[in-house]
């Protein structure tokens, strides 16, 4: 009877108010949390395939513009690269046509464009990280709001009964540690999330920075080698 009594699921129900209220939250934040990690695992495979498969393709000699030709008919919007080169190179067409414009406000033009793409493609990497730091440092300190107001409770319930045993404060802390333990079943999973894809998104963004450098490269020395 005591077991029973003393069950998970009876200590939750039978939880004040404003600890059950901290539980659904916590509950709600793990299960988004669950559902982002999920989603940017998939996100930054398939930004790695498509980098792996661009860069393949970039260096196999193939012609510039023929290369352009293919990323115009064949769009594929989740590869980084290919956004990138898209916009540098169309950049670089455009004011290439202009009369009377000197190489390097070319280039200059052509560079601003591809930061410009690395900076959508990074703002697409992050998405959702924000919300995995804010559950993993914030978890826990919500759990514990709900530990201490439900102990709280407990001694102040303390207060009606002429003599105090153990028996009748174990449920109140039970319940109000349960709190803790949800917030550190939210947190813990987002905070190893978190830093796994901030790494991830940082080695990313340094293999497309690498790229725009080497593509600017080329492009500068095409345009100096035509004056």
């Amino acid at each position: 009877m005591v077991a029973e009594k003393m069950s998970l699921w009876s200590l939750v129900m039978n939880a004040s108010f404003v600890v059950q209220l901290v539980m659904l939250m916590l509950v709600a934040a793990s299960v988004v949390s669950w559902v982002m990690i999920l989603q940017r695992r998939a996100v930054l495979r398939q930004a790695h395939r498509s980098l792996k498969a661009f860069e393949e393709k970039f260096w196999s000699g193939v012609d510039l513009g023929e290369l352009f030709r293919q990323v115009n008919s064949e769009p594929n919007p989740n590869s980084a690269l290919e956004n990138i080169f898209r916009a540098g190179i169309k950049e670089f067409t455009r004011l290439r046509q202009q009369t009377g414009v000197d190489p390097d406000a070319v280039m200059d033009g052509v560079q601003r464009s591809m930061r410009v793409a690395l900076a959508r493609e990074e703002e697409k990497l992050e998405t959702h990280l924000p919300f995995l730091a804010t559950v993993g440092s914030t978890s826990p300190y919500v759990g514990l709001f709900g530990t201490v107001w439900g102990i709280m409770n407990s001694f102040r319930g303390l207060a009606n009964v002429h003599q105090a045993t153990l028996a009748s404060v174990a449920p109140g802390i039970s319940e109000a540690l349960i709190a803790t333990a949800i917030g550190l079943f939210a947190a813990i999973p987002a905070v190893i999330a978190y830093n796994r894809y901030s790494s991830r998104v940082e080695s990313l963004m340094s293999s497309y920075e690498t790229f725009a450098e080497e593509f600017s490269s080329i492009l500068h020395r095409r345009i100096h080698a035509s004056f």
